[in-house]
């Protein structure tokens, strides 16, 4: 019963229903399903944690990106359930019609020069594009990691 109540707790909520439709269409890594979702790149990792503990999407790591996708089911008969009937289910809904009209649109390529430099003509992203943008928070931290504190006698 544990499995069960795994799986149908991980489809409580909105955006990881939704998660689950879109991965249905095409495997998608963190920043394009944040992107569709219009919701923080963090939350959707969060969500897809969720996802995956419960046997519903897998990753595969590509480079320095992660894609996810739907599991196969095979390790969770709820899950291989769930996952085929949901592949039919709220389709006609409007808000499910309206993120799946965006989806072509949602490229990682496009997320990544969205504040970026333009690619080159015809450019496609294998994953080699993506960086970590550094970034200074209000208490001095750059990037996540603490500075050096001078008076540290372990340097």
């Amino acid at each position: 019963m544990e499995d069960f109540i795994k799986v149908m707790k991980a489809l409580s909520d909105p955006n990881r229903v939704k998660m689950v439709k879109m991965l249905q269409r095409r495997t998608m890594c963190v920043c394009e399903i944040h992107e569709a979702l219009e919701i923080a790149q963090s939350t959707a990792s969060k969500h897809l944690k969720i996802l995956e503990e419960a046997g519903l999407i897998a990753s595969r790591k590509d480079g320095l990106w992660v894609n996810y996708f739907p599991a196969d089911g095979a390790k969770n008969a709820y899950v291989a359930s769930i996952l085929g009937q949901l592949r039919h289910w709220l389709e006609s809904e409007p808000e499910m019609e309206a993120l799946m009209e965006r989806l072509p649109g949602i490229k990682r390529e496009n997320i990544y020069f969205k504040d970026e430099l333009q690619g080159p003509a015809g450019f496609q992203c294998n994953g080699s594009c993506q960086k970590k943008h550094k970034t200074k928070s209000p208490s001095g931290k750059i990037s996540g990691k603490t500075p050096k504190n001078k008076t540290d006698s372990r340097e």
